[in-house]
């Protein structure tokens, strides 16, 4: 008997130092990065966060703008989630939308950052050093999950309704074919309601480290530019949804399309094309391939 419990410890004990080993060096190398910028609260959450969220917007987003200017590579055309369209992006049409970005970024991303500061618990805002556990970040990034989707299905919605659509959603809807960096293209009071706040109520309720948001903030931004880049590359979120919501309008408002199957609102999209290839690329060969047009 007591050989067997030693043979289930034994994974158990090594699983436990590797976790502590794991944690200690994240833990290092986070000491060695606020040894460089420094550990003030006020300026990590708002300046820094403000920073780093548009680093990783503009790094991923002009990636794909750069394919969609110039077409190139030509191979990874192929993988085009509606084939011929901006190829290449109409110039006008593009600084355009770079403009938007920019003014939603700086004219609500920026002060919302500074209220979601001043609304955290003194204790969770001000705790910059410590990292929270792995499990610990694994519930309060998938609470934040959850809350995005209730929160952005239901803003979503209502920004359909015709009172309201004309005047807000109108502009991001001008993309039927959406480029990557029109994820935040869209008049500001919608960047609020519908792209910020989502996010941000799920870093409020979980009261989450700063590690924990830049990391939420991470997955995020980048899915959104993916499933608005008008691309279904190999290994990354599938645009499939989305992008057929930009096309038909009234079909797929949510994020992981559970209140979409709830509410009956991709009853098209699940009878269409579109739907057979909405799955994560694990090969090289494009959706388009494996589920031809009729």
């Amino acid at each position: 008997m007591s050989v067997t419990v030693e043979l289930f410890d034994l994974p158990a004990h090594q699983f436990r130092v590797f976790w502590g080993a794991t944690g200690s060096m994240w833990q290092s190398l986070w000491d060695r990065f606020l040894d460089i910028t420094g550990d003030n609260p006020l300026v990590l959450w708002t300046l820094g966060s403000y920073v780093y969220t548009s680093v990783i917007y503009w790094s991923i987003g002009l990636a794909y703008t750069l394919l969609d200017v110039t077409g190139r590579p030509t191979w990874l055309r192929r993988y085009k989630v509606q084939p011929g369209t901006n190829e290449p992006v109409d110039g006008r049409r593009l600084r355009s939308a770079i403009r938007q970005v920019l003014l939603n970024q700086i004219g609500t991303g920026l002060p919302l950052l500074f209220l979601m500061y001043y609304l955290l618990p003194a204790e969770t805002r001000d705790n910059v050093r410590q990292l929270p556990t792995f499990v610990t970040v694994c519930w309060q990034l998938a609470v934040c999950i959850l809350i995005e989707e209730v929160l952005f299905y239901y803003s979503h919605r209502l920004l359909h309704d015709g009172r309201l659509y004309r005047f807000i959603h109108k502009r991001h809807h001008e993309w039927t074919a959406p480029i990557a960096i029109t994820a935040m293209y869209a008049h500001p009071i919608e960047n609020i309601l519908s792209n910020l706040l989502p996010i941000a109520v799920g870093v409020w309720t979980t009261r989450c480290h700063l590690s924990v948001a830049w990391l939420w903030f991470t997955l995020a931004i980048s899915n959104t530019l993916h499933v608005h880049s008008g691309y279904h590359l190999p290994f990354l979120p599938s645009p499939e949804q989305h992008d057929f919501h930009h096309l038909k309008f009234n079909q797929c408002y949510g994020v992981l399309g559970v209140l979409d199957w709830f509410h009956g609102t991709n009853d098209l999209f699940r009878r269409s094309k579109q739907a057979q290839r909405d799955y994560i690329l694990t090969t090289l060969e494009p959706v388009r391939q494996t589920h031809p047009d009729q």
